[in-house]
């Protein structure tokens, strides 16, 4: 690099913008910035790690409390044995299923109302919208709620997990809000060449939708996934049980299936039976990874999409 060059890139470098030039206190903003986001992300993620090393360490350990931030005593027979509990393959089919159709309904639901509302040439537009957001202040209550699932024969059916929660008016409001943002042309031009309202929804506007589209999605998964009061309420059928409503009732039980588990355990040696037979605390915190572990792993997948789509109501300028 000649003289001549080193002279033009320190003058560039010299003529920043006084917003991007460093001043002495950028350096120690920066550090108790970075350190207070690092601080609350280990605050964050801290539950989650002490839920897993409880769980693979030594259960005598686990129970007394002595496992805080390293495992001891590296086991999974607790993973093992609730695994094996009666019941738990046909309950997470069920979960997963509920978690998926539902999802899906939901996401299509939202994305048709929400884009309906913004049209001008609905009938009672105004009427019907605010109707719906009247339904996210007052309801009829758990009685009312279970007399209707009754008469509508939807107790004791799979349908219970899903229909009732089809239609979600704060989902609705999101996409709503994030059509209303889009450019009005798309919409005019589709119009301009003949297109219907159906056509314009699913060949024009539901593929650009895709990033408030996934936060209704994750918004659905994680709420279908962990729900286990439908199940408490309007299911008696154990072939209908879901996950969640299972290892719930695992928990609620877990002195009980503590003692049954040490009593299978046979004449098995004192040392080996103190570290992985099972306690109270070592099925209260398998049980916990095992629900929080599959969103944990989905929620990285949509989260470059989430993030766009919950911003998508902040102050821009």
């Amino acid at each position: 690099m000649t003289t001549e060059s080193t002279a033009e890139v320190k003058t560039t470098r010299a003529r920043k913008p006084p917003s991007m030039q460093r001043t002495r206190g950028d350096v120690p903003f920066a550090i108790v910035n970075y350190g207070g986001f690092l601080l609350m992300a280990l605050l964050c993620a801290y539950p989650f790690y002490y839920l897993i090393i409880n769980s693979i360490s030594a259960n005598d350990a686990s129970a007394l409390g002595d496992v805080r931030l390293f495992p001891q005593g590296f086991h999974l027979s607790n993973y093992q044995q609730i695994l094996g509990l009666d019941g738990l393959t046909s309950a997470a089919i069920v979960s997963v299923a509920r978690t998926i159709i539902g999802t899906v309904c939901t996401v299509l639901a939202s994305a048709f109302l929400g884009f309906m509302f913004t049209q001008e040439r609905m009938w009672a537009r105004s009427l019907w919208y605010r109707l719906m957001i009247f339904t996210m202040y007052f309801s009829a209550g758990l009685i009312p709620m279970y007399i209707t699932m009754k008469t509508l024969g939807l107790t004791n059916s799979f349908w219970v997990y899903i229909i009732p929660v089809i239609v979600q008016p704060f989902n609705i409001i999101l996409v709503k809000t994030y059509v209303e943002s889009m450019p009005r042309s798309l919409q005019e031009a589709a119009e301009i060449d003949g297109a219907s309202t159906f056509r314009i929804f699913f060949r024009i506007i539901l593929p650009n939708m895709t990033p408030i589209l996934a936060t209704v999605a994750i918004f659905t998964a994680v709420a279908q996934w962990n729900s286990f009061q439908d199940t408490l309420l309007f299911i008696t059928d154990q072939k209908l049980y879901s996950l969640q409503y299972l290892l719930y009732t695992y928990t609620n039980q877990a002195s009980s299936l503590a003692q049954a588990a040490q009593n299978a355990q046979g004449n098995l040696g004192s040392i080996v039976s103190a570290a992985t037979s099972q306690t109270p605390t070592s099925i209260r915190m398998t049980v916990a990874v095992l629900v929080v572990l599959p969103i944990i792993f989905i929620y990285p997948l949509f989260q470059k999409y989430f993030v766009k789509g919950i911003m998508l109501g902040a102050v821009k300028g």
